[in-house]
């Protein structure tokens, strides 16, 4: 799972970056409405948690450039800054959750989940497709009611495709998804071709179809044989 936060207090924007990754979240910073816009243009997340007060602009006009590009990112509004009028405005604009600071970070965290729940897989903690099933709670999967040895990268590889079923998904945005923007620094993106070699083995060997399905040129997609 990778998400946005748009936050301008270092401490609490590294406080809540360290919190996600102990829980398997990648988390990318962005201090100020610019970087935020820049990186929102650049890469897809699962979530965007968006502060209102940033040093030049207000997080509103994130939210509509979201919505202006048709972007698909869950958005939890996270501010000082509870109104009335700021709560329903962040709601008419597309917001899908709003959480008052000062917050706990495990309450943070149950949203997020409970979000991407939502958005992906339809609110559900145990996501069936066919003889393949994953525990979001535990982070396991089995196949034919047989548990697998799966590493945290090919879990999070094989929900962002699941996550995307019959979508053509590229290796960069694979790239992404799983090392955020450092994979701008990667000389290639082989290790996305590793990781899926290693998962649809896995899957193979316990008795899954394939439905990693190679789309020459363009990248994978999960497809139902």
């Amino acid at each position: 799972m990778k998400i946005l936060l748009c936050e301008d207090e270092r401490d609490l924007a590294e406080s809540i970056q360290s919190y996600l990754k102990s829980n398997d979240i990648l988390c990318e910073i962005a201090t100020d409405k610019k970087s935020a816009l820049s990186k929102i243009s650049a890469f897809e997340y699962d979530c965007v948690l968006l502060d209102l007060m940033l040093p030049d602009g207000h997080g509103f006009d994130i939210l509509t450039e979201l919505k202006a590009q048709q972007k698909s990112e869950g958005i939890i509004i996270t501010s000082a800054v509870e109104t009335l009028d700021s709560r329903l405005e962040g709601f008419q604009l597309g917001a899908d959750d709003y959480l008052t600071k000062p917050f706990h970070l495990s309450e943070l965290l149950v949203r997020i989940q409970a979000l991407v729940r939502r958005k992906k897989f339809k609110g559900n903690n145990l996501i069936d497709f066919k003889e393949v099933e994953i525990d979001l709670n535990s982070k396991s999967v089995k196949v034919n009611n047989s548990y697998i040895d799966i590493t945290k990268k090919e879990l999070d590889l094989l929900l962002f495709l699941i996550g995307n079923h019959n979508k053509v998904l590229s290796k960069s945005a694979i790239a992404e998804h799983l090392s955020g923007d450092m994979a701008d620094m990667l000389d290639n993106h082989d290790f996305v071709y590793a990781h899926i070699k290693n998962l649809k083995k896995k899957l193979h060997e316990a008795g899954s179809n394939d439905y990693i399905k190679t789309v020459y040129g363009l990248g994978y997609k999960w497809q139902n044989d």
